[in-house]
């Protein structure tokens, strides 16, 4: 059952103390959480210090006192401050409020915990207000913007069964509504001359403009974050609530003593966050009681004080890095999507690996180019061409080698016929060796046919061929052997048929030993050619030589007349300087001589 006194809590109670260390749990804060049973709806509050946050945390709690309202430039909250009370539209529910710690306490040299507390509350609650001064700018603009990247960095780093997001409308049920807080606000609710409402005002200051240079991306970025992040925003302008001189007792004050327009804008505000303050939800829809709330609070401390989370001075270059971290990756994703779409392994040429690379390359540098934020060295964009050169090496890799083994096969599937034949004896005969060569010749042909082997396509072809040089030879010596058996054969028949007519062995003994000699006299005849020849060519070359060289010695002839003509030049300037120096007036001044020489 739910535990009515407990959630009657007379004043606020510190839930997480920011000292400067590690942040700190109050237990006696989550013993109130663990007790209640309750859904609980968690408004939280956060923004620069001293701009009021505290006075409207009291007025949702219906006081005038309790969260500390400080006058001075002296911050007052420290933390996260906790007010459990029943909700006033809401039977059975608890309001839970979160007053916090103002950011740019000039009192406090790091900012880190600041920061860190306003992620915390925006984890935590189910409707977070930001409240900012005077108007909306571009520095509350990208305060908010990463406060909301380092939750969002948080949440997937922290266990994704606590608060993981599986689907579109999970999202928008487990992220917190926007309510954008003005105070003091002094400007004219109108634009292009038309009166408008605040939120139209809060619509408007967070519109994107048109266009793709990178000062526009810088300005669109946060500004789209922020729209994703809170898929409901409101927008609330306060008036100042009196005079200047009054606001040290601002708490203290009756509402006859405050601006009535400002009574009537607060009172709005308040009946806005009773009515539309939605349960704090978890993933999948549960909604949350004080236990999980519980939970939610030790987790998210724990992981900001075990994990380094970007912490840097300049709130603009943590940005970039997670944003260019995050463009990187995606496209990093959008290069091997294409790649994976587009490339069939193993590519005809290298050439058309090469092609697809670029263009795939060329629109994940635009992907990158769009989701970046401020890479103004070009850094991160360098990292990505780096790994896209990796990747393109591997895909050279992966794509020699099913080229490789594609090739391999087709090669084993071609040339099997050829090699069951050589296993048959099909070659083993005068003329094998011709006929060998001709199948293997057609089946190269064939294999050249074939389309989509790859850049190995040659090179695998001759290794294969190279691997069958043993089997060529022995058919050849097999063809040979044959073959001269067979004239052996022939031989003896034709001297037993001539001597059959009459034609002695001597006659054909006789006859051959003139072709021999005749034979003889025409190679002769071959070599002489062959060495006149080559004594030409001797001649020509050393002829040619000869001409270089005497081209060489003109050459050098030249360079020394020019050297010694160059010599005489400096002799006669040498001369007439000093000739020049010797008529220069004289003066016996010590400084005059020093100068002179």
């Amino acid at each position: 059952m739910d535990i009515a006194p407990l959630i009657h809590m007379p004043e606020p109670l510190c839930l997480i103390e920011n000292t400067n260390g590690p942040l700190l749990v109050n237990p006696e804060a989550l013993k109130i959480l663990s007790a209640i049973r309750q859904p609980v709806a968690v408004v939280a509050i956060t923004g620069l210090y001293r701009t009021g946050k505290s006075y409207l945390m009291n007025k949702l709690a219906g006081k005038n006192k309790g969260f500390s309202v400080g006058s001075t430039v002296q911050s007052h909250t420290k933390g996260i401050w906790m007010w459990c009370v029943p909700h006033p539209k809401k039977p059975n529910h608890t309001l839970v409020l979160l007053d916090t710690e103002g950011l740019g306490d000039v009192e406090k040299g790091d900012k880190t915990n600041d920061t860190h507390i306003s992620v915390l509350a925006l984890l935590l609650c189910s409707t977070f207000v930001y409240n900012t001064m005077n108007k909306i700018d571009q520095g509350a603009i990208d305060l908010l913007h990463y406060v909301t990247e380092l939750s969002h960095l948080l949440r997937i780093d922290t266990s994704p069964n606590l608060n993981r997001v599986d689907d579109a409308a999970d999202f928008v049920r487990i992220c917190p509504d926007l309510v954008w807080t003005l105070r003091d606000f002094y400007l004219g609710l109108e634009a292009n001359g038309q009166l408008i409402t605040a939120d139209e005002y809060l619509e408007n200051s967070l519109r994107p403009k048109q266009g793709t240079n990178q000062h526009l991306q810088n300005f669109n970025l946060p500004r789209l974050c922020i729209q994703k992040f809170f898929p409901v925003k409101k927008c609330f302008i306060f008036d100042l609530p009196t005079h200047q001189k009054k606001l040290a007792q601002l708490e203290t004050l009756h509402n006859d003593d405050l601006d009535p327009k400002f009574v009537q804008q607060v009172a709005e505000f308040c009946s806005y966050i009773f009515s539309n303050s939605k349960t704090k939800t978890l993933s999948g829809g549960i909604k949350a009681s004080g236990s999980h709330l519980e939970n939610l609070v030790q987790t998210y401390v724990n992981a900001i004080n075990s994990r380094d989370l970007p912490c840097m001075e300049s709130e603009i270059l943590t940005l970039a890095q997670i944003k260019n971290s995050a463009a990187v990756q995606k496209a990093i994703a959008h290069y091997d999507q294409q790649m994976g779409q587009k490339l069939q392994l193993p590519t005809e040429t290298l050439q058309e690996l090469l092609d697809l690379h670029k263009a795939s390359e060329k629109e994940a540098i635009e992907v990158f180019m769009k989701n970046s934020f401020k890479d103004e060295d070009q850094g991160y964009q360098k990292k990505l061409e780096m790994q896209l050169a990796a990747k393109q090496n591997d895909f050279h890799k992966r794509n020699l080698e099913a080229s490789q083994n594609h090739c391999s096969a087709l090669l084993q599937d071609i040339f099997h016929p050829l090699e069951e034949n050589v296993k048959q004896g099909v070659y083993s005969k005068p003329g094998g060796h011709c006929l060998f060569i001709q199948q293997r010749d057609e089946l190269k042909a064939k294999y050249n046919q074939e389309p989509r082997k790859g850049i190995q396509a040659e090179e695998a072809l001759q290794k294969y061929l190279e691997s069958k040089e043993s089997m060529s030879v022995t058919i050849l010596q097999t063809d040979l052997a044959l073959t001269a058996m067979e004239k052996e054969i022939e031989d003896r028949f034709v001297i037993f048929f001539l001597s059959e007519v009459g034609i002695t062995e001597e006659f054909i003994k006789a006859e051959a030993q003139r072709l021999m000699e005749s034979l003889m006299q025409h190679q002769q005849m071959m070599e002489s050619r062959k060495i006149f020849h080559q004594e030409q060519v001797r001649l020509m070359e050393t002829n040619r030589v000869y001409q270089e060289a005497l081209q060489q010695r003109a050459m050098e002839r030249q360079l020394q007349e020019e050297v010694k003509k160059l010599k005489e030049k400096l002799q006669a300037e040498n001369r007439k300087l000093h000739d020049e120096l010797q008529n220069l007036p004289r003066n016996d001044s010590p400084d005059d001589t020093c100068l002179l020489l």
